[in-house]
């Protein structure tokens, strides 16, 4: 099985309860919780979890495994809600075979971050400005 989606970025596994919403209509969401991975870049949702959102692929993308493989992904957009934050982000449609996990472009489109000593998520007192 390649794990597609991990770029090793784990922090003994911090995990994080997601709320994620169909961006065209809010109405539809799910509860999730994942993995976050700050070796990720992208947040990877499985393709059967985003069709029951009625969420659609808006293009193509290609993805090193950690393993070395040159993989292909569909990607789209969802709102991400996290710790009372939200934010549109690009998620990945993810195989069966695939990890599902909370990318570091989510944490930082929704101000937050690893603390890490305790290993849990936490809002950014602030965000980079340049």
């Amino acid at each position: 099985m390649d794990y597609v989606g991990l770029g090793g970025g784990f922090l003994c596994e911090t995990t994080a309860k997601v709320r994620l919403y169909n961006p065209h209509d809010p109405s539809k969401y799910l509860d999730l919780e994942l993995i976050v991975d700050t070796g990720s870049t992208y947040t990877w949702i499985r393709r059967s979890r985003l069709e029951k959102l009625n969420i659609k692929p808006m293009g193509r993308r290609r993805f090193r495994t950690i393993e070395g493989k040159i993989i292909e992904r569909e990607i789209g957009e969802a709102i991400i809600e996290c710790l009372g934050e939200k934010a549109t982000c690009i998620i990945v449609f993810a195989e069966e075979n695939d990890i599902e996990v909370l990318g570091v472009t989510a944490l930082e489109n929704l101000a937050l971050k690893v603390d890490p000593v305790t290993r849990k998520l936490r809002k950014a007192e602030a965000v980079l400005a340049l």
